[in-house]
C-alpha cells in the first residue's frame, strides 16, 4: 500500500515516532444484502475499504474518493456509523501510528468491483451471511451499519 506523500514528508521529521492520522472506514452495501470487501495486497486479509485522510480533505470525500480508487465502486454516504480512536500500532518499519477513525455507512451507485489500485488483489461483494475471516472490530463496523438506529457509536464519559 503506497504511503501518502504527507506522511512520507511527516516521517523525514518525525522518524518512526508516534503519528497521529485520520482513517476512514466504508461499509458499502447493496441490495443484495452484500458487502464490499478488499483483499489487501500487503497481508492477504479480506478487509471493509479503508483509507487515509489526506490534509484538507473533507471525511466524506475522502472516502468516496477511497472506495472508487481501490474499487472502482462509485457510491454514497448515507450515514456516520462510529467516530472513535483506535489503538496505537506498529508497522513493520518501525513506524508508529494511531488512527482516529471515521466509520460511514455506504451505497454503491455505479461500477462492477475491481482491483483498481495495487492495494488490494482481489475486490468483490460478501454475502452478508458468509463473510471471510475479518477482524472483531470490522465485524462491529458492520452489526452497527446494519442497525436500524442511525445514531452513530462513540464513547462518552458515560460509556
Amino acid at each position: 500500500m503506497p504511503t501518502p506523500k504527507f506522511i512520507l514528508e511527516l516521517r523525514e521529521k518525525i522518524g518512526h515516532d508516534l503519528l497521529w492520522l485520520t482513517g476512514l472506514t466504508a461499509v458499502v452495501l447493496n441490495d443484495a444484502d452484500e458487502v464490499l470487501l478488499v483483499r489487501r495486497a500487503d497481508n492477504g486479509r479480506w478487509s471493509l475499504v479503508a483509507g487515509i485522510l489526506e490534509p484538507g480533505e473533507q471525511p466524506a470525500i475522502g472516502l468516496i474518493r477511497e472506495i472508487q480508487e481501490e474499487t472502482a465502486v462509485e457510491a454514497a454516504i448515507d450515514r456516520l456509523v462510529s467516530l472513535e480512536s483506535l489503538p496505537p500500532a506498529s508497522y513493520p518499519n518501525g513506524d508508529q501510528v494511531q488512527f482516529l477513525d471515521i466509520c460511514f455507512r455506504c451505497r454503491p451507485l455505479r461500477g462492477a468491483p475491481r482491483v483498481n489500485d495495487d492495494e488490494s488483489v482481489d475486490v468483490r461483494w460478501w454475502p452478508l451471511n458468509a463473510l471471510p475471516d475479518l477482524t472483531d472490530r470490522e465485524h462491529t463496523c458492520i452489526k452497527h451499519a446494519l442497525s436500524p438506529d442511525p445514531t452513530p457509536i462513540y464513547l462518552t464519559p458515560e460509556s
